[in-house]
C-alpha cells in the first residue's frame, strides 16, 4: 500500500477501519461515501490530522478516480451501484474489506459463513482457540472488521471470521486454512436477486483452498450436499448431520454429538451438559468442534470450552421470568429459517413477535409451525400485513398489530399464562424501526425488564 492512492467506499465502521490500515501502511485514501448530506469533518474526527486523506461525499465523477490504483468497497454496498460501476469501468480493481485485512495478516486463519447459526458458531470458536492460542482474534461480520485486527495477527495468531455473502462476493486471494458454511437458505435476496447467486456467493469462501485445507459442510443441507461432493472442490470435506448417522464426520443424536473417524464411533459430548438450546445449535457445536479440531486445538480443550460457553447476545438470548412466563430474545432471527430454528427451540406454548424489513423471501415454511406451537402472533414493522395473510392461509389466525416494540411487549404479557414463552424472533431485518438487530434486542430487553 505504500504511496499507492486508494478509494475506500463506505464511512462506517467497515470503512474506516479499512481506511485507517490503508494509511498506516503508507497510503493515500479518498473516503467516499454517496451520502451528499454527510459531515466531511465528523468524518474525519475519525483520523489523525497528519493522515493522508480525503473525503468527497455526493456524486462520484471520473476526475475523482484520477491516479486511483485501488478501490475498497464496504460490505452494504451492492455491486450493481452506478458509481461502483464507474469504478469498473475506469478498470480499477475493487476489493472488498476482508480481501484488504487478508493481505496484511498472518497466522492461521478459520472462516465461517453461512446463513444462520454464523455467530454463535464463531462465538464459540472463539472462546476454543483461546485455549490453545494466547493472540486469539476473533472479527470479521461478528463485528470488528477483519481490518481493525489485522495488522495486529502475527505468525503464532490463530483468528477466526465470520463472513457474509456480501463480503465475499469480491474476494481474491482470500483463503482460509478450514472453512465451514452452516447452511444455506432463502435470505438478501433483495440483493443477490436469486438463490442461486447467493449460494454461489457462499460457496465463494472455499475458491482457493488447496488440498491441505478443510472445508466443515452440513450434510443435512442439499445445495451443500451437492457442493460438497464437486469434483473441483479442492479441500478435504469434513460432514456433519443432526438427521444421519455418518459413516464419517460428526453426528448429533439425542443426547449425545458423535465423531466417526477411522472405523470407530467416538462419543464426544452430551448435549445437556452445555448451556445451548435446540438442534440447531448442537449443530453449530459440531461445526466449532471440526474447525478447532483442524486448527491444532486438543479435544480436551474443545470439549470444555463447550461446556463453559453461553449463549450469544439477541440469538435465543433468556432475558427473564416473570409470573412463570419465560422470554427469549431472538432478534437476530433476521430471516424465517433462523425464525424457525428458534421457535421449534421453544419448549412449550408460545407468544412470538415477528416482523420487520422485507427482505424478499417467503415466509410459508415459517407460518405452517405456528398452529399448535405459537398461541398469538403479535407482528410490527413493515412486513405485518404480508405475515398475518401468509399465516392465516395455514389456518392461524391469533394475530395482533402493535405498532412499537413496548406495545407488543405488554400485548404479550397480557396474554401470557404460567408456562409460557415470549419469543422476540422476527423472521425479518430490523431496517425501517431499528437501525440493526442489535438495537431491536436492546429494546426488546429494555421493554421486557420495565413490566
Amino acid at each position: 500500500m505504500q504511496s499507492r492512492k486508494v478509494l475506500v467506499l463506505g464511512t462506517g465502521k467497515s470503512g474506516i477501519c479499512a481506511a485507517r490500515q490503508i494509511l498506516s501502511l503508507g497510503g493515500h485514501v479518498v473516503l467516499y461515501d454517496s451520502n451528499k448530506e454527510l459531515d466531511k469533518l465528523k468524518v474525519l474526527k475519525n483520523f489523525n490530522k497528519k493522515d493522508k486523506i480525503t473525503v468527497i461525499v455526493g456524486d462520484l465523477g471520473m476526475s475523482d478516480l484520477i491516479q486511483v490504483d485501488l478501490a475498497v468497497i464496504s460490505p452494504g454496498i451492492p455491486l450493481d451501484k452506478p458509481f461502483v460501476k464507474l469504478i469498473q469501468a475506469a478498470n480499477i480493481p475493487i476489493w472488498g474489506e476482508i480481501e484488504l485485512a487478508y493481505q496484511s495478516s498472518k497466522g492461521k486463519l478459520a472462516a465461517v459463513t453461512g446463513t444462520n447459526g454464523k455467530t454463535t458458531t464463531v462465538s464459540l470458536i472463539g472462546e476454543i482457540l483461546k485455549t490453545t492460542y494466547d493472540d486469539t482474534h476473533v472479527c470479521g461480520n461478528i463485528g470488528n472488521p477483519y481490518t481493525a485486527d489485522a495488522l495486529d495477527t502475527r505468525d503464532d495468531s490463530a483468528t477466526i471470521l465470520e463472513v457474509s455473502s456480501f463480503q465475499l462476493e469480491t474476494v481474491m486471494d482470500f483463503h482460509p486454512h478450514v472453512s465451514c458454511i452452516t447452511n444455506i437458505t432463502p435470505d438478501h435476496l433483495d440483493r443477490h436477486k436469486t438463490m442461486k447467486n447467493y449460494a454461489k456467493a457462499k460457496e465463494t469462501i472455499a475458491v482457493n483452498q488447496t488440498e491441505e485445507d478443510f472445508v466443515v459442510l452440513n450434510y443435512d443441507d442439499p445445495e451443500l450436499k451437492k457442493f460438497g461432493k464437486r469434483k473441483t472442490l479442492k479441500p478435504k470435506v469434513i460432514w456433519f448431520s443432526s438427521s444421519h448417522v455418518l459413516k464419517d464426520g460428526f453426528y448429533y443424536t439425542e443426547p449425545e454429538i458423535h465423531y466417526v473417524h477411522d472405523g470407530e464411533d467416538e462419543v464426544l459430548l452430551n448435549v445437556h451438559d452445555t448451556n445451548l438450546l435446540g438442534a440447531h445449535n448442537y449443530e453449530n457445536i459440531m461445526c466449532a468442534i471440526a474447525v478447532c479440531m483442524n486448527m491444532d486445538v486438543p479435544m480436551e480443550n474443545i470439549i470444555k470450552a463447550i461446556k463453559k460457553f453461553k449463549p450469544v447476545e439477541h440469538r435465543i438470548e433468556f432475558v427473564r421470568e416473570r409470573n412463570g412466563v419465560r422470554y427469549y430474545n431472538d432478534s437476530k432471527g433476521t430471516n424465517p429459517d433462523a425464525a424457525i430454528k428458534a421457535l421449534l427451540a421453544m419448549p412449550g406454548p408460545t407468544i412470538l413477535i415477528g416482523g420487520g424489513y422485507d427482505k424478499k423471501i417467503p415466509f410459508d415454511e415459517w407460518c405452517k409451525l405456528f398452529k399448535g406451537r405459537v398461541k398469538y402472533l403479535v407482528l410490527i414493522g413493515q412486513t405485518r400485513n404480508l405475515i398475518a395473510d401468509c399465516a392465516k392461509k395455514y389456518g392461524f389466525t391469533n394475530v395482533m398489530f402493535a405498532e412499537d416494540m413496548d406495545e407488543a411487549v405488554k400485548d404479550c404479557a397480557a396474554y401470557a399464562d404460567a408456562g409460557d414463552y415470549v419469543l422476540l424472533s422476527p423472521a425479518c431485518a430490523s431496517w425501517g424501526m431499528f437501525p440493526n438487530y442489535e438495537e431491536r434486542g436492546r429494546i426488546f430487553k429494555e421493554c421486557v425488564m420495565a413490566l
